[in-house]
């Protein structure tokens, strides 16, 4: 059985350049990256967890990371509300019958 997985919104503000880094390489193995220092991530439970650990061995005490899971209701939001490139969906290549 597959895990359920949902939309997280990824923020962080880090103070060292070098770490700044470190975290900007790390998302890019998990997300898509949507403004400067915030990526949306389509995660499971664990993918979460793995993530939150994996950020927590780069990141000091003087950093701050906040991880948002959004509901499907606000995901649609986001698309209703706003530009259609500030949430854009990707188009499946394929269709299973």
């Amino acid at each position: 059985m597959a895990e359920l997985k949902n939309w997280y919104l990824v923020c962080y503000d880090i103070r060292s350049p070098k770490r700044w880094r470190k975290a900007y390489k790390l998302l890019q193995g998990y997300g898509e990256r949507i403004q400067y220092s915030i990526f949306r991530c389509w995660l499971s439970q664990r993918g979460r967890e793995k993530l939150r650990w994996e950020l927590e061995e780069v990141l000091e005490t003087e950093d701050s990371l906040l991880l948002i899971r959004l509901s499907n209701q606000c995901v649609s939001g986001i698309q209703a509300y706003n530009r259609s490139e500030a949430w854009p969906v990707e188009q499946a290549g394929y269709r299973i019958l």
